[in-house]
């Protein structure tokens, strides 16, 4: 594992994401989170998952570097629909997955944190959807999964202004479930993750199956929308502003082209 480190005890597997500096998702981080829950599915040893991030943040973002390296729309589509694959099997995992957010969840780490079925944060975490700040937009079902927990109009605030709320806020708003301090986040995660192991597996896996039935068919619908959209946006004229603008540190500059 080049991106990841993973350790499971009392029944507990502890995914920790570790690419410095700001633990951005590529390719290769979401492949080998999939390996990881290759290995933890069939381990009855492993009860829950929780994950989280090295450093200063739990994830800010996917590798927008990496995506200089594509230069069509079925490509930029393929990829959306590689996260989007990942992050449906997370939420619809066998056994329970705990973000637990410090720092920062912005982009695809917000997205990540979102197919996780429990959020928990740091008080002055930042969460967002800033994507169409850099004239793209999310693509890893975050526009299908942030209208669920916040609201379709708050979702419609957060992503066009691009702006985060706090963890408090995220708890206020349903995105995530209970918020503390820095310096006791991740105990509280434990806490929490140890609780939820004493339960049956085998109903802690018929819980998270009827849990999902709550998703509608125009969620699936919109998700493959999502991946068409995100390889259009990528190929526009704004979409490369965009990401040379955040690669150069500047302010981009939009035409509607």
């Amino acid at each position: 594992m080049e991106y990841l480190k993973w350790s499971h005890q009392d029944m507990i597997a502890t995914i920790t994401i570790d690419r410095p500096k700001a633990n951005a998702l590529s390719q290769g981080l979401l492949r080998e989170l999939s390996a990881v829950l290759d290995e933890v599915e069939p381990n009855r040893d492993i009860r829950v998952i929780l994950i989280r991030g090295e450093g200063r943040f739990f994830s800010a973002g996917a590798d927008i570097k990496e995506f200089t390296t594509l230069d069509t729309s079925e490509g930029f589509a393929n990829l959306s629909t590689f996260g989007q694959d990942l992050f449906e099997r997370m939420e619809t995992f066998p056994k329970p997955i705990i973000a637990a957010i410090h720092g920062a969840a912005l982009g695809g780490g917000l997205e990540l944190a979102m197919s996780c079925h429990i959020r928990l944060v740091s008080e002055n975490a930042k969460l967002g959807l800033p994507e169409l700040s850099l004239g793209i937009i999310p693509g890893f079902a975050g526009t299908q999964r942030l209208p669920r927990y916040v609201g379709k109009s708050m979702a419609a605030e957060m992503m066009f202004t691009s702006e985060p709320i706090t963890g408090v806020e995220a708890v206020q708003r349903g995105l995530a479930n209970h918020a503390y301090p820095d310096d006791e986040l991740f105990e509280n995660a434990n806490i929490l993750a140890k609780k939820i192991a004493q339960k049956s597996p085998l109903t802690l896996k018929a819980a998270i199956e009827l849990l999902n039935y709550s998703k509608s068919k125009e969620f699936y619908d919109g998700v493959k929308k999502e991946a068409e959209l995100f390889g259009h946006v990528f190929t526009s004229e704004d979409g490369k502003e965009g990401i040379s603008a955040f690669i150069e540190k500047r302010v981009p500059h939009f035409t509607g082209k």
